[in-house]
């Protein structure tokens, strides 16, 4: 079988730092050359990948302020429509873009909703001819059918098991409202643990007046994004992640690579996390700020070795790609 992997162009694949969609992609492309199929990743120029390296972006727009996003990714979704007729199929992971393109595929199309950055974007998914795969139930528009739901996969090897958790507490992910970075501060701080902060700023603002105030490199530490050895050594040294968000979470990485360093999770329940957290196995969901103090005390006794292994079985990169190669084995044979 001959596959397309039509990758993001914000970052590198896979990313130095933050890009989960670009981290996804570049796993599925390792994952499916492993397993024999031929595979062509469309990404930036300077992507490093097992599979035969396509494209037109030379880097990362989110990298370089020379380049302009919307010009490049429409060049990069063009020039790989251009190839598709070589393929069997065209997987996208690219977001509603390569959907406006889709009558100028010459392979079954598969697009991989990362989630929905608002309701003004779902005309292009419910007007192209492509099949979807929703990353959790929880994240399906009513609108659309679906072949699949296929979790996320994590580089288990990279992210190494932490048998004796530090005292200190986690916060993943992007600065912004949505991931409740000051409520997990104030978390922090209840339960009377440092909470050591990690992710790009995405909103400024908030930054400036909710966040850095806070910020006094002793109780509060913020590293700012981190790459993945870092990601690992915070994330595996840390008694418990929070992550009290203020949205429908699509699904969350940094949940997932923590419980896989054998690091349970304190989450606010809403989206993915009732699908993603094993309650009392690999954390524990709550709603409030008093609650998730009192489930940090409970996390200390929550076995690590089987955090790892729960979450090893059901979030491991091997399992994308075995759930993967059937939705392809579906849409290419039927």
């Amino acid at each position: 079988m001959r596959v397309a992997l039509l990758g993001p162009v914000a970052w590198r694949t896979p990313p130095h730092h933050y890009g989960p969609w670009e981290q996804v992609t570049g796993l599925l492309a390792e994952g499916l050359v492993s397993r024999g199929v031929d595979v062509t990743l469309f990404a930036t120029l300077d992507s490093v990948t097992s599979a035969q390296l396509d494209g037109v972006c030379p880097r990362g727009y989110a990298d370089d302020p020379d380049l302009d996003g919307r010009v490049w990714e429409a060049m990069h979704v063009s020039h790989a429509m251009a190839r598709s007729a070589q393929y069997d199929l065209v997987h996208s992971h690219l977001d509603w873009l390569p959907l406006a393109f889709a009558e100028h595929c010459r392979a079954p199309l598969l697009t991989t909703v990362h989630g929905f950055s608002g309701a003004g974007i779902l005309p292009a998914y419910a007007r192209a001819r492509s099949s979807y795969v929703s990353i959790s139930d929880a994240d399906r528009a009513p609108e659309l059918d679906y072949v699949a739901t296929v979790y996320h996969g994590v580089d288990v090897g990279g992210l190494p098991f932490t048998s004796e958790a530090g005292s200190g507490l986690a916060a993943f992910g992007r600065i912004h409202p949505d991931k409740g970075t000051h409520t997990a501060i104030e978390i922090a701080r209840r339960a009377g643990r440092p909470l050591t902060i990690c992710g790009i700023v995405q909103d400024e603002r908030y930054f400036a007046e909710e966040v850095a105030p806070h910020i006094d490199g002793d109780q509060v530490v913020f590293l700012g994004s981190v790459g993945p050895r870092r990601r690992a050594e915070v994330l595996g040294g840390s008694t418990a992640l929070l992550h009290p968000i203020a949205f429908d979470e699509p699904f969350g990485l940094s949940v997932v690579e923590s419980m896989v360093c054998g690091t349970p999770v304190v989450a606010y329940q809403r989206g993915s996390m009732p699908e993603v957290v094993d309650e009392g196995v690999t954390g524990f969901l709550v709603h409030t700020v008093d609650q998730a103090v009192e489930a940090v005390t409970r996390a200390t006794s929550l076995d690590r070795v089987e955090c790892r292994e729960q979450a090893r079985k059901r979030f491991g990169a091997d399992r994308m790609v075995t759930d993967y190669l059937a939705v392809y084995d579906q849409l290419v044979h039927g």
